[in-house]
């Protein structure tokens, strides 16, 4: 039976822990009661924090209220988010998710005055008392905010990018959201006159299906759809681009990652080091399709084939099964691990039904400290999609075991939050190998080879991609479709050498990336945390269950330290050319193990 006569799972999440519905009228009220909380925060401590009279019992009163604000405005929104991901066709949805935001606003513009007033204060002000216990708890959020401290503006001006902001740069996501999600896509299979109505997300499966023709009437049909979106998506993404540039001029931030590095608690040193490191091992990825092509029999790769199945047949991999397999994984490692992932199975923590007006990909939400997280994704009973499923469980975990920290210290950054995911597809991959045949092992080192090439090289790439787009936006002006298509092109077709042709259909295919438009250079964290993994999952196979409870220990931290903090407590220097090349030697034995497996399936 095929995967896609297998039917997939009717699971979809609880959300009651937030509210009941939009029409819940505690929504209504936890926004008056915010708003007027806020207004005698600010009447308690407007003034008194930029103040050469600042102490530390003050101080932190006010971060201790003023976090506990920002914990409860932040349930209705993720609320609407979350909804809207789920049915971004249902128009309730979006002006619901439309109201959350501008609530959100105004109680921002209230609240603007303190961490203003907190990058402020004199430095020699704040070494008096940061070190005072009652602030250790704070100590990583002030650090971060005072981070950013010249590159923000005067309050009015402040409030006035924050009112503009929801018909603005935010109102042009929720368009690319829309327009995306409930495109219908005409496919016309192999052998069929008749065109039949998809989802990008089905679309997308079929570009790895074992036919050859099916994933090319896939790519067409992909290719059409994005055809009739192109005026929108690139309209909007170059509204973006010139939006984040008037941001970034006006707060002197000096290049367009700047304040990504910023938010992530890294400098330029570090991410540049990633990213010419993995253009540096290019050569690898050449070197694995080779081979691909070999088995697949074909005399050339194209864009339609980077993901086509070695064999023929793929068994449906259903929900249960799905279930057991990563939870099983998880619990070899850690059975704190398990516990934590099997909640999202028992409390209805997880949307995974295929449906149309879902969005696209998947993601998991951690929402709040008080509250729990819950993860998205839509599962076709793939195999694929079973390492979708520990990626997003394993930011579930990290999500899971941070609600011991507060607010501040709950979210880690975006590198590091990409490291529990990771870590969780190879647990899963490493317990599917250990039973496979060795025909199957074959296959399981290609889908995880092209994961991490996908994780690693391609976002590396999609990174040089955005830094282009940004820099020609600035140089030229507004980018036609051409332009866009030669930028992706060119960046994307380095990574494959001359393994893997990229058709002309491939140059729109940048513009269905959410990451480019909502979280603009997100894309390094997936590259920085897959290296981050394949070089700790070598270190965890010889330091044992010792690493295990390091492990553990370090995700329940959240984002409470610096990056390099967190990591100096398993041993490791983000500066470190040694460390970074462990992640690309652990890749080439990946490699070279599928080129050893290949020959003796040969011979």
């Amino acid at each position: 039976m095929s995967a896609a006569a297998s039917a997939p799972p009717q699971v979809r999440w609880n959300l009651s822990a937030l509210f009941s519905g939009i029409d819940d009228p505690k929504i209504d009220a936890s926004w008056a009661e915010a708003g007027t909380a806020a207004d005698a925060f600010a009447t308690k401590y407007r003034g008194k924090i930029d103040s050469s009279e600042l102490s530390a019992d003050l101080l932190a009163n006010a971060l201790a209220e003023y976090e506990k604000l920002a914990n409860d405005a932040g349930k209705p929104i993720s609320f609407a988010h979350l909804l809207f991901a789920a049915d971004t066709g249902n128009p309730a949805l979006g002006g619901f998710m439309q109201k959350q935001m501008e609530k959100g606003t105004e109680l921002n513009v209230k609240l603007m005055f303190f961490d203003l007033e907190l990058m402020s204060v004199a430095e020699e002000v704040i070494a008096k008392i940061i070190d005072d216990p009652k602030l250790a708890n704070f100590r990583h959020y002030i650090e971060v905010a005072r981070s950013f401290r010249d590159h923000r503006l005067t309050e009015p001006e402040e409030i006035i990018l924050e009112e503009t902001a929801n018909t603005g740069n935010r109102a042009w996501e929720r368009l690319f959201e829309e327009v995306t999600s409930n495109h219908v896509y005409k496919l016309v299979r192999p052998g069929s006159q008749e065109s039949e109505d998809v989802s990008q997300e089905e679309l997308l499966n079929l570009l790895r299906v074992p036919e050859r023709d099916t994933r090319q009437a896939a790519a067409d049909a992909f290719t059409a759809g994005l055809k009739e979106m192109e005026r929108v998506l690139v309209f909007t993404y170059n509204n973006l681009i010139q939006d984040k540039a008037v941001g970034d001029r006006l707060r002197t931030h000096p290049y367009p990652e700047h304040s990504r590095h910023l938010a992530n608690e890294l400098d330029k040193e570090t991410v540049d080091l990633v990213i010419s490191m993995s253009r540096e091992n290019y050569g690898l990825v050449e070197r694995f399709y080779n081979v691909k092509r070999q088995i697949l029999g074909l005399p050339e790769l194209t864009h339609i084939d980077r993901y086509a199945p070695l064999f023929d047949t793929e068994e449906p991999v259903e929900w249960e099964e799905a279930k057991r397999i990563v939870l099983e994984a998880f619990g070899q490692f850690s059975e704190e691990m398990e516990a934590r992932a099997r909640e999202f199975f028992d409390k209805e923590w997880i949307d995974a039904e295929p449906r149309k007006g879902k969005r696209g990909g998947a993601f998991c939400a951690y929402n709040t400290p008080d509250t729990h997280p819950v993860m998205l994704q839509s599962y076709m009973n793939l195999a694929d999609d079973v390492m979708t499923l520990a990626h997003e469980l394993g930011h579930g975990v990290h999500a899971s075991l941070s609600r011991s920290q507060t607010y501040f210290n709950f979210h880690g950054t975006l590198p590091l939050a990409e490291l529990a995911s990771t870590f969780g597809e190879m647990l899963v991959f490493e317990k599917l190998v250990a039973s496979a045949t060795p025909k199957d092992k074959l296959a399981l080192y290609a889908g995880k080879i092209e994961g991490i090439f996908a994780t690693v090289f391609r976002q590396a790439a999609m990174f040089s991609f955005e830094q282009k787009c940004h820099e020609t936006r600035k140089e030229e002006g507004e980018l036609t479709s051409e332009q866009f298509g030669d930028l992706w092109h060119t960046e994307i077709q380095a990574m494959f050498g001359n393994a893997v042709k990229l058709g002309d259909q491939h140059r729109s295919w940048w513009s269905y990336v959410g990451h480019f438009v909502s979280v603009p250079f997100y894309v390094y964290a997936y590259s920085f945390g897959e290296l981050l993994v394949l070089s700790l999952y070598q270190r965890a196979k010889v330091e044992g269950p010792s690493f295990s409870q390091k492990y553990i220990a370090l995700l329940r931290l959240g984002g409470s330290r610096s990056p390099q903090q967190l990591m100096s407590m398993v041993g490791v220097d983000l500066k470190s050319v040694e460390f970074w090349q462990g992640g690309f030697d652990a890749l080439d034995k990946l490699v070279g193990e599928f080129e050893r497996l290949w020959s003796e399936h040969q011979g």
